[in-house]
C-alpha cells in the first residue's frame, strides 16, 4: 500500500486511532484526524498528532475533515452511525479499519486470536509459550497496544499474537492471518448488533481471505463452531476438552483447560516443542480481572472476574467455583439473554446482588432463581456480600455486563472490587487486635 503524498483521514483518536495515524505520517501520509469526544487524554493525542503537521479534531465530527480524502481509517470502537462514516459513503471514499491499515505493512507471520471469552488468556500465553520458546513474538491487538503501532518492531521471522475483536473484523478487507483461532462464539454486543447471527458472521470474518497454506483452530466443545470446516478453505484443526486433561498451573477454573489446549496447538504448528510448553503453562500467571482469587477472608473466597462481560462467561466462573456463590453482577446493558444462566443461577448462586445500569433487566429475567438484591454500588455490594456469606462460600464479581456505565474500564471496575475487599481485610486483622 503507498500513502505516500495521499491524504488519510483517521476516525477515533484512542490506541488504535492514534497508532494508526502515526504509521501514516510515517508511511508519508497527510493526515487529518477527528473524534467526537473530548478527554484530557485526547487532547494529550491532539497536541502530539499536531506537533507532526496532523490537522486535529476533538468534540465534534465536520465534513471538512473527510471530504477530498483518498482513504479513511476507522478505529474499531466508531459505530456504522458515525457522522464521520456516514460522511465517507456519502463521497465514496474508502474506508477501512486500524487492523487493515496495520495489516498492509505487516511482515510478520500473523497468529489471531477471536473469541467472545477466553481470546486475552490465549493471546497473552501464546506468546509467552512462543518467546520461551525462543522465538521472536510481539503480542498485541485488542488486548493493548494495536497492531498499527508494533509495525517498526515487527520483521519477518516475527509471529504477531494479535487479539481480534468482532469490531475489528467488520473492516478487513485483505487481512489474512497465518494462523486463525475461534476459542467460542456466544451471546455478546446485542446493543450494537441487530441480532446474534450478525455477530457471529462478523466473527467468522477472521478466516474469509484464508488459503490452503493457511490454519484454522476451532474449538470442538463450541457445537455452533463445528460446521465452519466445510466453510473454510485453510487447514482446519480441532481442539476438545476429555476428562484426562489435567495441567500443572496456576490458571484457575474449567474454562483454562480449552484456553491451555487451544495454546498448545498453535504454538506447536509455530513450531515450539511440547517440554517447553508445559513449563510455560505451568509457571504462567491468569491475567487480572479473569476469575482471579483477591482473598480468602473468614473461609469466604473473594474472587475477581470483572473481565466477565457476558452471560457465557459468568456462567463458565460459577462453574469453576467451589461451594454456594454469592454472586455481583450488572453494568451496562449490552441487551444479553441473561435468563439464558437461570439454571446455573438457580443451583449455585443463594444471593444475587446487582449493580449499575442492568440491574433491573437482570433482576427481571432471574427472578425466582435467587435472592435478589439491588444496591449503589461496589462498596455497597461487597458490604453486603460480606454480611450474607458463609464459611466455605464464594463471593464472585462476574458482571456479565461492561462497565462504562459506572467505571472507565472492566479494570477500574475490578480495581474498585479488590480495593472494597482490602476494606474488609483491613477491619478482620484489626479486629485482632
Amino acid at each position: 500500500m503507498d500513502l505516500k503524498g495521499k491524504i488519510v483521514s483517521v476516525i477515533g483518536l484512542g490506541n488504535s486511532g492514534y497508532n494508526a495515524a502515526v504509521l501514516a505520517i510515517d508511511q508519508g501520509a497527510n493526515v487529518r484526524a477527528t473524534d467526537a469526544g473530548d478527554s484530557p487524554a485526547l487532547r494529550e493525542a491532539k497536541k502530539r498528532l499536531e506537533a507532526r503537521g496532523v490537522k486535529v479534531e476533538i468534540g465534534i465530527h465536520t465534513e471538512e475533515y473527510i471530504r477530498g480524502s483518498d482513504l479513511v481509517v476507522v478505529s474499531p470502537g466508531v459505530e456504522e452511525a458515525s457522522l464521520a462514516l456516514k460522511w465517507a459513503r456519502t463521497h465514496k471514499i474508502k474506508v477501512i479499519g486500524e487492523m487493515e491499515l496495520g495489516y498492509r505493512f505487516c511482515r510478520g507471520r500473523i497468529i489471531a486470536i477471536t473469541g467472545t471469552n477466553g481470546k486475552s488468556t490465549v493471546t497473552s500465553l501464546i506468546g509467552q509459550i512462543l518467546k520461551d520458546g525462543g522465538l521472536d513474538a510481539v503480542v498485541c491487538g485488542n488486548i493493548g497496544n494495536s497492531l498499527s503501532g508494533e509495525i517498526k518492531r515487527i520483521n519477518k521471522d516475527t509471529w504477531v499474537v494479535l487479539e481480534v475483536s468482532s469490531f475489528q473484523l467488520e473492516t478487513i478487507v485483505n487481512f489474512k492471518p497465518y494462523i486463525a483461532v475461534i476459542l467460542n462464539i456466544t451471546d455478546d454486543h446485542m446493543d450494537r448488533y441487530p441480532g446474534f447471527s450478525d455477530y457471529f458472521a462478523a466473527k467468522l470474518k477472521i478466516f474469509m481471505n484464508q488459503d490452503e497454506g493457511d490454519h484454522l483452530i476451532l474449538n470442538y466443545d463450541a457445537e455452533n463452531l463445528r460446521c465452519l470446516e466445510k466453510k473454510a478453505k485453510s487447514r482446519v484443526s480441532f481442539y476438545k476438552k476429555s476428562s484426562a486433561d489435567t495441567f500443572d498451573t496456576d490458571l484457575k477454573g474449567l474454562h483454562n483447560t480449552e484456553n491451555i489446549l487451544a495454546s498448545i496447538l498453535v504454538s506447536s504448528i509455530a513450531g515450539v516443542k511440547m517440554p517447553s510448553m508445559l513449563r510455560t503453562i505451568k509457571y504462567f500467571r491468569g491475567l487480572p480481572h479473569r476469575f482471579e482469587t483477591i482473598a480468602v477472608i473468614g473461609g469466604v473466597e473473594y474472587i475477581d472476574d470483572s473481565k466477565g462481560t457476558t452471560v457465557d462467561s459468568t456462567a463458565r466462573a460459577l462453574d469453576s467455583c467451589k461451594g454456594t456463590v454469592i454472586l455481583i453482577a450488572g453494568g451496562k446493558d449490552k441487551h444479553s439473554d441473561y435468563g439464558a444462566i437461570k439454571s446455573r443461577i438457580r443451583g449455585k448462586v443463594k444471593d444475587l446482588i446487582l449493580i449499575g445500569e442492568a440491574k433491573d433487566a437482570i433482576a427481571n429475567a432471574l427472578e425466582g432463581a435467587s435472592i435478589i438484591h439491588r444496591v449503589k454500588d461496589m462498596d455497597e455490594a461487597v458490604t453486603l456480600a460480606r454480611r450474607l456469606a458463609r464459611r466455605g462460600d464464594s463471593v464472585l464479581l462476574s458482571p456479565m455486563c461492561s462497565s462504562f456505565d459506572m467505571y472507565r474500564s472492566y479494570k477500574h471496575r475490578g480495581e474498585m472490587f479488590k480495593k472494597a475487599v482490602d476494606g474488609i481485610r483491613c477491619e478482620t486483622q484489626e479486629a485482632r487486635y
